[in-house]
């Protein structure tokens, strides 16, 4: 969840600005094509406070003025805090590092856009947010289930999962130490799928997925890891 925490550091220091009272932040947030929902049912749906949701909002606002992002702009947000590339791998190789990073965030923004609109909100962005930062371990499971459930019909088949665990190892594997072998991602995909699938029908529900990371140590610990990236 590095890139994600990252974002949210960011949008807090990001604002500078005198703080406003309740009227004017409500009247702020009329002044965007989109009009999120209001503070208390956020802070009701989600957990952060009402304030940390107007710095939130703010920093929302600024990147995206009219209250939305589409992917594209969603892609560059998120390269921004690639926290694996790092500037100098983006110095050295621009198009390559960029090019892991689009990846995995197309798949990323796949999971913001739960409405699959081809847009993510700030209600869908927050709700997310919470969830990956302050959200219960079932919770967290959940939402990474429907990250590498790309097609979104309820399933995880292999080849979803290698696409997911090839991007993410793409865009981190080739700056970690040791460097990792090209068919390390075929082989902890081949470990995790035949680990998940119970009753070897070549696909993972989410009831198989929720006991198979629950019950295992060895791939909640890879979870986590794949965790920082988000």
């Amino acid at each position: 969840m590095g890139a994600v925490m990252g974002t949210f550091s960011s949008l807090q220091t990001k604002q500078r600005r005198p703080s406003k009272d309740k009227i004017e932040d409500e009247l702020e947030m009329t002044m965007v094509c989109h009009r999120p929902e209001g503070l208390e049912q956020l802070e009701a749906q989600t957990n952060f406070t009402k304030r940390e949701l107007q710095v939130l909002y703010r920093g929302f606002k600024n990147e995206c003025p009219s209250g939305v992002v589409n992917e594209e702009t969603f892609k560059q947000i998120y390269a921004q805090f690639f926290p694996h590339g790092g500037e100098s791998n983006l110095e050295k190789d621009p198009p390559r590092s960029l090019s892991h990073a689009s990846t995995y965030a197309h798949y990323l923004f796949n999971a913001f856009d739960t409405t699959q609109t081809g847009s993510v909100k700030f209600e869908d962005f927050v709700t997310a947010l919470s969830i990956l930062l302050r959200g219960t371990v079932h919770e967290k499971l959940r939402w990474t289930f429907n990250l590498y459930d790309i097609n979104k019909d309820g399933y995880i088949n292999k080849e979803e999962m290698m696409d997911i665990v090839k991007a993410i190892y793409d865009m981190m594997g080739k700056y970690t130490y040791p460097v990792l072998k090209e068919d390390t991602p075929r082989q902890h995909v081949d470990v995790f799928f035949q680990k998940m699938d119970k009753n070897k029908d070549g696909i993972v529900t989410l009831d198989e997925f929720l006991e198979s990371c629950q019950e295992d140590d060895n791939i909640m610990r890879s979870l986590q890891l794949f965790q920082n990236v988000m």
